[in-house]
């Protein structure tokens, strides 16, 4: 299949990575005899695993199942392994005692350990010996089990490049800063003491902290928690404003699920999601931001996580997730495929990095080399062994990431194990005291925050809008890379002025119109905006599945897919290898892309098509990019940031004393 829709140049490895895409279309990914389905492929009710065709081939996760045939003959087998049990439909009440006990009981039978349960997530955490798992694939009580994965962190200026400052008076006779938002850090702690951090009367900073590692503190004594919050809320009057985060006002809450060596494990955030579920009422918490991740093994229909972080959209919170650090290999070259869960969940909005070379100015970014890229390669196996991968496009949207100054938690800063000890070169420069002290750090852990603060900014805004339609607004209104496909920049750099403007014209009863009826309380907005004097064109497009919407009528009119409980990608279907429009999601004067493009650095709906190709196998090298083989251990750990050259030198990149 060679057929070219426009020219392209040869060297850009997207040209072969869409043929994943079209493999997926054609039914190699989504299975033999495509039909019409939504790509959500989750139940309404539970979001619990449901699969058309083949279905599953075990109940076990792939990663697990290895595990048990690697170890079935040693002694390891009959060690305690820690795992996650997804309940089905017809599986015990967890609110209830006695079928908590029972379940419990049904562990103690197989050798195991029943450690927790996550009522309204219908999971269970248990330990369990892996020569006893298979016991359990017979009970219809359990639909799936995974391996309690581990977490890791992923690792002024900021205030302006983003468009936040000028997003903060987008509204007439407001200020938009985040004000009575609630944001859910899942991080390894917020330090209170610090001067970007600490509350006082203009900054509510943390209101509310938990510690869900058990070791019993809520500090940060890793540093990479703090200065993820400084990013989202940092106070606006710590020196001259230089490090004031996107949303200043907004209400922080401190759930501890990384330790003091910045790592944790899956239950730990599934934990931390149902509170955010059960108190989101209580602490009006709209944002959940988790920069942070596992490697994607399990496709996200029944990826513990995932399974999490869809029940937290389902609540109407919006969960904003790193996408990874792993877009290059060890050689340097560009590597396909290394999304990071929860990150693979088409609900959440999936955040890549860009390089802002320290400048206010967009017109030098570009994406930083270690941002993860998709397609997503979670999979699940069918009956005959045949791996079906998700292969959806991600990122969403992407933002600064590069050396980005904020604040140095005081607890970590003599602590041998903390970021700020074990890489010196961290350090922009010694301050007064350590309430005072910054420090640089590069990863999509940074970019995450800062589009959390965007996502408080459009809540403040404008209350009544929904997880889907606050992602529909940041990707229409961002502003694409030109040259950089989507599978690295989703719809492009974030634009919070322009989101903000476009947040404050739609009805906040928004949710109560039927599809395709008209949402705006005045005209559309002109789509482009200025930021540090530079034109902000909307690329005017939104992430679905395989493909992405466009169309003016995406912001004009309320569209079926931006209701609590459904998708953006349910927009989209599949019908023999083909895609098509759910018309009773969206409206006419949507239109779909043909496939990935390559931005020509306006609307996404203008770039290059890419061609039609074979399926490429696991690890092949591609003509400037490699996908991630299976099997591959990532780590999520520092992130030297990319060369900034004169970036280093400006303004934007150098410590400010705070007086």
């Amino acid at each position: 299949m060679t057929k070219v829709i426009k020219t392209i140049k040869k060297s850009m490895v997207a040209m072969l990575v869409i043929s994943m895409m079209a493999g997926a279309i054609t039914g190699h990914l989504l299975g033999g005899n495509a039909r019409a389905q939504s790509v959500g492929g989750l139940s309404r009710e539970g979001q619990r695993a449901t699969f058309d065709g083949d279905g599953l081939r075990r109940k076990i996760a792939p990663d697990l199942e290895e595990s048990i045939q690697t170890n079935q003959s040693e002694r390891s087998a009959d060690e305690l392994r820690r795992v996650i049990i997804q309940l089905s439909d017809s599986g015990p009440d967890l609110s209830d005692s006695v079928s908590r006990g029972a379940m419990a009981g049904k562990l103690i039978g197989a050798g195991g350990r029943y450690r927790k349960s996550f009522k309204s997530l219908g999971l269970v955490s248990a330990e369990l010996p892996l020569s006893r798992v298979r016991e359990l694939e017979a009970d219809p009580e359990i639909a799936y089990i995974s391996p309690d994965r581990p977490l890791a962190s992923l690792a002024g200026h900021v205030y302006v490049t983003t468009g936040a400052q000028d997003g903060s008076g987008a509204v007439d006779y407001r200020t938009i800063d985040g004000s009575g938002v609630g944001v859910a850090v899942l991080d390894s702690g917020i330090d209170t003491s610090h001067d970007l951090t600490k509350t006082t009367y203009e900054h509510p900073g943390v209101v509310y902290a938990r510690d869900f590692t058990g070791q019993g503190t809520t500090q940060d004594r890793y540093g990479h928690g703090t200065h993820v919050a400084s990013l989202i809320a940092g106070r606006s009057d710590v020196a001259s404003g230089a490090y004031t985060g996107v949303a200043p006002r907004a209400n922080l809450l401190n759930l501890r699920v990384l330790d003091d060596n910045g790592a944790g494990s899956a239950s730990n955030a599934i934990a931390a999601i149902d509170w955010c579920i059960n108190y989101k009422s209580t602490f009006n918490i709209r944002v959940i931001n988790m920069s942070l991740g596992a490697v994607a093994k399990d496709s996200y229909r029944t990826d513990p996580l995932c399974l999490a972080v869809r029940r937290a959209h389902d609540a109407g919170i919006v969960v904003v997730c790193a996408a990874g650090n792993d877009g290059k290999d060890a050689l340097g070259r560009k590597v396909y495929g290394g999304v990071h869960s929860p990150g693979i969940d088409p609900s959440v909005i999936t955040v890549g990095a860009t390089n802002s070379f320290g400048t206010n100015v967009r017109s030098d970014d570009v994406m930083a080399t270690y941002s993860s890229h998709g397609p997503t390669r979670g999979y699940f196996t069918d009956s005959q062994g045949v791996k079906h991968y998700d292969n959806l496009i991600k990122p969403d949207v992407v933002a600064p990431g590069n050396k980005l100054l904020g604040a140095c938690s005081p607890a970590s800063q003599t602590r041998s194990t903390s970021l700020f000890q074990m890489y010196p070169e961290l350090n922009p420069g010694t301050a007064s005291t350590p309430s005072k002290q910054m420090m640089y750090l590069s990863g999509t852990s940074m970019s995450t925050a800062l589009v959390s603060g965007a996502a408080a900014m459009l809540l403040e805004t404008n209350s009544g809008l929904t997880p889907n339609l606050v992602k529909a607004i940041l990707t229409f209104t961002a502003q694409p890379i030109q040259g950089v496909n989507n599978l690295e920049q989703g719809a492009g750099r974030l634009n919070a002025e322009g989101a903000v403007r476009m947040a404050a014209r739609i009805y906040s009863s928004a949710s109560s119109l039927s599809n395709g009826w008209p949402m705006l309380t005045s005209s559309m907005p002109s789509q482009y905006n200025y930021i540090a004097g530079e034109t902000c064109y909307w690329g005017k497009g939104v992430i679905a599945n395989y493909c992405f919407l466009y169309g003016n009528s995406l912001m004009s009119n309320w569209q079926g897919a931006y209701a609590q409980g459904v998708l953006l990608c349910d927009a989209t279907t599949v019908s023999n290898g083909a895609l098509s429009r759910n018309l009773g999601l969206i409206s006419s004067g949507v239109l779909l892309s043909d496939g990935v493009l390559l931005s020509d650095g306006v609307l996404l709906s203008d770039g290059s098509l890419f061609t039609d190709g074979v399926l490429l196998s696991d690890g092949v090298l591609l003509s400037d990019g490699v996908l991630l083989s299976d099997g591959v251990l990532l780590s999520d750990g520092y992130v030297f940031g990319d060369a900034s050259y004169s970036g280093d030198i400006t303004v934007g990149m150098q410590f400010v004393p705070v007086p």
